[in-house]
């Protein structure tokens, strides 16, 4: 979300700047050709108050002729300016260069042709930076009401071009400081904003890998946001109460039952001995309530791996897995089953070994139900960058993939295996104890049949709520 809103803010600050710089640019510009047009205006002036006594009729070599043709000469050498006094037929009256002629047409030609009208040039095309023009300036010579004459000053403007062009340097540097200032102002602002919802959205997290105790702070960002954490956090106290009391109500009828069905099978022995032997409703009677006793078993451990988080340690998942494949071998070996165990020499991962070996033993377990004898369940240890898997392969005859769909599922078992002894929590157990403490389960098929479950347990450390102590596991 960040990606998408720290963009817009940009483009709309960037905007606004290039909105308020165009036309501080364009003013400067204006400006200083409004200066030089003013000054030249001022040396018209001059100049055309200097030849308004003169006449045609005046010799060439009058001192006022002589001194307007001094001054014109001094102003063009030292400015660098061209100026020079026009009658109405172009004739010069005076001119510095000696050279330079009016242009029969351009800038120059309509400033005269104005002057001669009685106006003064006043507004000359702007000329920009990039451009290399000329200003060109007209006064009228007037003389008992008539216009005798023209000054004409055609002005260069390589340091007017260079002043706007040093300003515009400074508001471009301007600009882009404060292009600077909102970049930062807009990271700060959408962190501010998004903050909650990055807080949020971990909490959530947390809340679906099964850390309920996470919560919100609702101590930054806009009122809503924080209205919202704090309706979050009521939700995640009412949810949290409520999965409680399930667990509870779960662990307190699978505890009580226990006396009642032990009373039962007592009196069901009881009255085995009354019967004759090898008594097949006794038998049957005998094996359902095992099967009952099991399952209120399973159902506590199962209350009781919601119930509490994982003590996580820095484990070597392979003498673990070792130690659980020893343990499963001699089952094995009276199936005629072949359990092996290969990969790497040593894998570190962060994981709750109790809970991680009883994993195992519901994995392996099942894997050794299925699989005929002869076969072989195979147990491979492999680290990854991010997690170490642990990988129970089987023979067995495996699963569809419907029933791949709805394996791990409580009391789900497959129609196929009706007749295999089992309560059908063992792996439902196995995903919450892995997943208090970051990890999963996985299932697929293992070709060309039996069933693959992949056990996977991180190898950085997973945030956690809380850990529980030997006594409390």
């Amino acid at each position: 979300m960040r990606t998408r809103l720290l963009p817009l803010l940009i483009t709309l600050m960037a905007a606004v700047l290039l909105t308020l710089g165009f036309p501080l640019a364009v003013s400067v510009a204006a400006a200083e050709q409004q200066r030089l047009v003013i000054d030249r205006i001022d040396d018209t002036a001059r100049f055309a108050a200097l030849a308004q006594p003169i006449t045609d009729t005046v010799p060439a070599y009058d001192e006022r002729r002589l001194t307007l043709a001094t001054d014109l000469e001094v102003y063009a050498s030292v400015y660098g300016i061209r100026a020079g006094v026009f009658y109405r037929n172009d004739l010069a009256l005076a001119k510095a260069p000696d050279g330079w002629m009016l242009p029969p047409e351009g800038e120059g030609r309509t400033a005269f042709n104005e002057a001669l009208l009685g106006r003064r040039s006043h507004d000359p095309p702007q000329v920009w930076p990039w451009q290399d023009g000329r200003v060109v300036v007209a006064s009228p010579v007037v003389r008992d009401g008539d216009v005798v004459a023209v000054v004409v000053i055609d002005s260069p403007t390589d340091e007017m071009r260079a002043r706007i062009l040093r300003t515009w340097l400074l508001i471009a540097v301007g600009e882009a400081l404060a292009m600077l200032v909102a970049v930062g102002a807009a990271v700060r602002l959408t962190g501010w904003v998004l903050l909650p919802v990055r807080v949020l959205d971990a909490a959530t997290h947390d809340i679906a890998v099964g850390r309920m105790r996470s919560r919100v702070a609702a101590a930054g960002g806009p009122p809503e946001l924080r209205r919202l954490a704090r309706s979050f956090n009521e939700m995640a106290d009412n949810v949290e109460d409520v999965l409680e009391q399930q667990r509870a109500f779960v662990a307190d009828a699978s505890h009580q039952l226990r006396n009642p069905l032990a009373a039962l099978l007592l009196r069901i022995e009881l009255l085995a001995l009354e019967l004759p032997e090898g008594n097949e409703e006794i038998a049957a009677v005998r094996t359902e309530g095992k099967r009952l006793a099991r399952v209120l078993d399973d159902l506590l451990d199962l209350a009781l791996a919601e119930h509490t988080e994982a003590d996580l340690q820095l484990t070597d998942i392979v003498p673990l897995t070792a130690d659980r494949v020893a343990s499963w071998r001699p089952m094995a070996d009276e199936k005629g089953v072949h359990l092996f165990q290969d990969g790497a020499p040593a894998a570190t991962a962060w994981a709750d070994p109790v809970a991680l070996s009883s994993a195992l033993d519901a994995v392996i377990d099942n894997a050794l139900k299925f699989t005929p004898a002869g076969e072989d369940v195979r147990v491979t240890v492999t680290p990854g960058p991010t997690a170490v898997t642990v990988v129970v392969a089987d023979r067995g005859p495996g699963l569809t993939d419907q029933e791949l769909e709805r394996v791990g599922d409580r009391f789900w078992r497959s129609t196929r295996h009706q007749n295999v002894s089992g309560s059908g929590l063992g792996l439902s157990i196995s995903r919450v104890l892995l997943a208090a403490g970051g990890g999963s389960i996985a299932y697929e098929r293992h070709e060309p049949h039996g069933l693959r479950v992949t056990l996977s347990v991180p190898r950085e450390q997973p945030p956690t709520t809380g850990s529980r102590g030997p006594a409390e596991r």
